[in-house]
């Protein structure tokens, strides 16, 4: 009963004049928007301290050691993306406060060096600060987190989250020496698993069958396949001018990278079937149906929203919740499924409000089980295709992401409002992100149905 008058009344308060509001109902006017059967999001009435995303790159994604960007430094992919951030926006590049620059296999401090002469390629002055951040595979997505965060916290109005792997020049390594400790904490020596075998340890435990895992991999390919001959990915993708090197001669050829190269448009469940096991005898994991080693980049433009009106700049998206949790160890595919209600619910959302879902797919086996367990409508998730297809740069998987996600929720228009990415976490973890799509305003046609409590 409170609940159905409360809604009568704020109705009633977008409709009067505003002459005639009272200061009380004036601020629950501007801040109170019905967007899920709950009602529970709410805009608050500081909207011009949104956190909101201008303009999102990555470079094409390209398989490690024998694709594109075989002979390409890992700072000459980082300095296109930022540079295109710059010039597509017209920005100014002395107002960013920050940049982040997520990555995960290259020792930090090489990799901070890389990322700072980037930096200067891009056109950044000296002024502008960078650093870098390792959360796994959720590092780009974490650079983003880190960025909003700042704005938010009023560091500074106007940052960059991205992304950086190059799986050609730095390889997954393994820890050198281990400490005794881990034979006493199991989930400790859990942390050491190869990936491959915490995904076969996902689909052992919740059932993933090896025609399951092999479907979701065709289906990758597919969507990924038809995106890309429909010109999906053109407003996302920053072309690399670069150079690969042949390795019988040392010639050096000039090219211009700008197709994902790991596509395979006639995979099929007939071919995938033919693989064998990749990490264990009996096991369902294979090279057909886990993400491919890539190389790649991307990066995101971040400000207050009132800046980017200031300079009249569209936005792409508004940054609305980001989670990290942990999970165990032995089954670390499983962070998604416990991130995204995180996320979703700090957004002040319910899971059937989220119109599009970006599910990094690390193994076809955790992809699966996540999608399953939340109940998720596969129309919903990674719809343009997923890393199995794709590819997986580590470090900026979450960067690519992003710009993958918004593009298309800006093609879809009004009819899709919410988006979460979310990715597993090496050692146990998960994390998730929700976005807006960024021309929606707070109005009342533009609100979610509510359902109507009895009186």
């Amino acid at each position: 009963m409170e609940k159905a008058l409360n809604r009568q009344r704020v109705l009633l308060q977008h409709l009067q004049p505003t002459s005639l509001q009272t200061h009380e109902s004036a601020a629950l006017s501007a801040s109170i928007c019905a967007a899920g059967d709950s009602a529970a999001y709410h805009r608050t009435a500081a909207f011009g301290d949104d956190v909101v995303i201008v303009a999102a790159y990555r470079t094409a994604i390209c398989k490690a050691r024998r694709g594109g960007f075989k002979d390409t430094l890992p700072d000459d992919l980082l300095a296109p993306v930022l540079k295109a951030l710059i010039e597509n926006t017209k920005l100014n590049p002395s107002e960013v406060g920050d940049i982040v620059v997520g990555t995960v296999l290259a020792p930090g401090s090489q990799r901070a060096t890389e990322c700072r002469m980037a930096a200067f390629y891009a056109g950044f002055p000296e002024t502008v600060p960078i650093r870098t951040v390792n959360r796994q595979c959720s590092s780009g997505l974490q650079a983003v987190a880190d960025v909003a965060a700042s704005i938010k916290a009023g560091f500074y109005d106007i940052g960059i989250g991205a992304g950086l792997e190059s799986m050609t020049m730095d390889q997954i390594d393994r820890i050198h020496k281990v400490n005794p400790k881990v034979d006493v904490f199991a989930q400790a020596r859990d942390c050491l698993l190869p990936m491959g075998i915490t995904s076969e340890n996902v689909a052992q435990r919740y059932g993933v069958t090896r025609q399951e895992q092999d479907y979701a991999a065709v289906e990758s390919h597919r969507r990924a396949a038809a995106a890309s001959a429909s010109g999906k990915f053109k407003d996302e993708i920053i072309p690399v001018y670069t150079k690969v090197v042949d390795p019988k001669t040392g010639g050096e050829k000039p090219v211009t990278i700008s197709v994902d190269d790991g596509i395979r448009p006639n995979t099929n469940t007939t071919d995938l079937a033919k693989l064998k096991p990749a990490f264990k005898k009996d096991g369902t994991t294979t090279a057909g149906n886990a993400s491919q080693v890539s190389d790649g980049a991307g990066a995101v433009l971040l400000m207050r929203r009132s800046t980017a009106m200031q300079k009249g700049l569209p936005i792409l998206g508004v940054f609305r919740s980001f989670a990290a949790v942990g999970v165990d160890p032995a089954v670390m595919g499983v962070g998604p499924a416990a991130a995204i209600p995180v996320a979703v619910k700090s957004a002040g959302l319910e899971l059937d409000d989220v119109d599009l879902f970006e599910i990094n797919e690390a193994f076809a086996s955790q992809y699966v089980y996540c999608s399953k367990k939340l109940g998720l409508d596969p129309e919903k998730v990674n719809v343009n295709g997923g890393a199995i297809a794709l590819g997986h740069p580590l470090g900026a998987t979450g960067a690519r992401c992003v710009g993958t996600l918004l593009h298309e929720m800006k093609r879809r228009g009004r009819d899709c409002r919410f988006g979460v990415i979310s990715m597993c976490i090496g050692s146990g973890m998960g994390a998730a992100a929700v976005f807006e799509r960024g021309d929606c305003v707070d109005e009342l046609c533009n609100a979610r149905a509510a359902k109507i409590d009895n009186l």
